[in-house]
């Protein structure tokens, strides 16, 4: 039987969630630095991850008219460039949660190196476009994370959650 790979995926330490990539050709300009708009598309991947990790099913919700989540700021700094072959790590930090939006905190690394950092806000619209109450259990999940009560999760272990819980209801 044919060895049939899984795609690579992050996993949540400590309330952190981390996904590792590798840079490839395409990633980068001429010079073989990373052209900037792909720090977007990573930091997306990495927050589609750790949606996946947490649960949150964006295709049913998408498919069953509940809404999806869709970026309504983003801010980066870049810091230091990332070069072809070079292994990054981007980290995602959840820091506020409400009702309809999230706001979520991402650097990427190259070891110890930060080489770009982002503020997205992401909110929760119906298929109409317009601002709609996330789902509970999308927001239970986010707050998890906030608060601490996640300490860690990966595809191979699955959730585990802390003896003590934070703060009740960011909005």
């Amino acid at each position: 039987m044919m060895a049939i790979p899984e795609p690579s995926c992050g996993a949540i330490d400590l309330g952190v969630h981390r996904y590792a990539l590798r840079v490839y050709y395409e990633d980068t300009d001429a010079g073989g630095i990373v052209y900037h708009a792909n720090y977007l598309r990573w930091f997306e991947r990495a927050r589609s991850d750790l949606l996946e990790l947490l649960g949150i099913d964006q295709r049913a919700a998408l498919e069953s008219g509940e809404g999806l989540y869709t970026v309504a700021e983003a801010s980066l700094r870049y810091r230091a460039p990332a070069r072809l072959g070079d292994a990054v790590v981007i980290e995602t930090f959840p820091e506020t949660v409400g009702r309809v939006a999230c706001t979520l905190r991402q650097v990427a690394r190259r070891g110890e190196t930060r080489l770009c950092e982002a503020v997205v806000k992401v909110g929760f619209i119906g298929p109409d476009g317009r601002p709609r109450k996330q789902p509970a259990a999308w927001q239970h999940a986010f707050d998890s994370l906030v608060d601490g009560r996640m300490l860690s999760q990966s595809p191979a272990t699955g959730p585990v959650s802390g003896l003590e819980s934070g703060p009740e209801g960011l909005e």
